[in-house]
């Protein structure tokens, strides 16, 4: 497997499978084709894209996922591989199980990652952290004093001005963020499954409604890298204007870059693929914590 997102947002396409290649059909061009192998996300959002239930089960054998999104280009709904990992029903009962100690433990590491990542995009476009950095080493188990909260008051303000507010509806730099954590959010699922896990539930994110919990979780110490390229697009962009392929490839290339972990140079599917393969360590008493990059 490898780190290619396909977006197909921009004119119709048709996309079906040829001996484990998909083939991309446009109009008035050649054909091109890509290994299934390769294809990490395949994102939807023409409505004239067309493609056969063998480039479904194709992705999905090969561990891929579908990002469908709605007229906005926005993402709405996705598929992933349904079995995963050889031990999967072992590691279902041992994640459900999981004793809530063990829970506010994991969440209290995410939380540190989170704030130390936000931290670290605001010292670099900002010229300081907002004292996020020395927030993260004070979260406790289970993020009792709710530093998350304080921290993100700090840091929404700091990042895009005092009038900005997280609004998944609002037709500014939200939608942005909205597209790029979609698309991470399905990242961190894909790599889930991969480890055997289930998405749905969670170590701190629970609600009856929502089958990617622990996705939420998972993603949380990776959104500043969609927080970095959307305040580095809108500096020279207006949040307002357009939401086009320009604006997509912006963001795709902010989760398709490299990371350090344990001294060595990976991709964000291979970090998050280590993070929920070190959870279901933790889950099954194997290991004692997360497996988190320095972004």
């Amino acid at each position: 497997m490898s780190d290619r997102i396909l977006d197909f947002s921009e004119e119709g396409v048709r996309l079906h499978v040829r001996y484990d290649q998909l083939v991309i059909e446009r109009e008035g061009k050649d054909e091109t084709t890509v290994p299934l192998e390769e294809i990490a996300a395949l994102c939807v959002s023409n409505p004239r894209v067309n493609f056969s239930h063998a480039v479904l089960s194709g992705l999905a054998a090969k561990g891929g996922c579908l990002v469908v999104c709605n007229e906005k280009h926005l993402p709405i709904g996705m598929m992933l591989p349904l079995v995963g990992h050889s031990t999967q029903v072992e590691r279902f009962a041992e994640q459900a199980a999981a004793s809530l100690p063990t829970c506010k433990r994991l969440w209290q590491q995410l939380v540190q990652a989170k704030l130390l990542s936000q931290g670290k995009v605001l010292k670099e476009l900002r010229g300081n952290d907002q004292g996020l950095l020395a927030m993260a080493g004070r979260v406790k188990s289970g993020d009792s004093e709710n530093l998350e909260a304080q921290a993100s008051r700090r840091y929404w303000s700091a990042l895009f001005g005092d009038s900005f507010r997280r609004d998944r509806e609002a037709e500014d730099q939200n939608r942005h963020l909205n597209y790029g954590y979609a698309i991470l959010r399905a990242i961190v699922a894909r790599a889930i499954c991969a480890a055997g896990l289930h998405p749905s539930i969670g170590v701190h994110h629970h609600n009856r409604y929502d089958s990617f919990c622990l996705a939420d979780d998972l993603m949380e110490p990776f959104r500043p890298l969609v927080d970095r390229a959307v305040a580095q697009w809108i500096q020279d962009h207006d949040p307002q204007g357009k939401f086009d392929k320009e604006n997509k490839a912006a963001i795709l290339s902010a989760l398709t870059g490299r990371f350090d972990l344990e001294g060595e140079s990976r991709t964000l599917f291979d970090v998050t693929s280590r993070l929920a393969s070190s959870l279901a360590q933790v889950f099954s008493g194997e290991g004692q914590s997360l497996l988190i990059p320095e972004l």
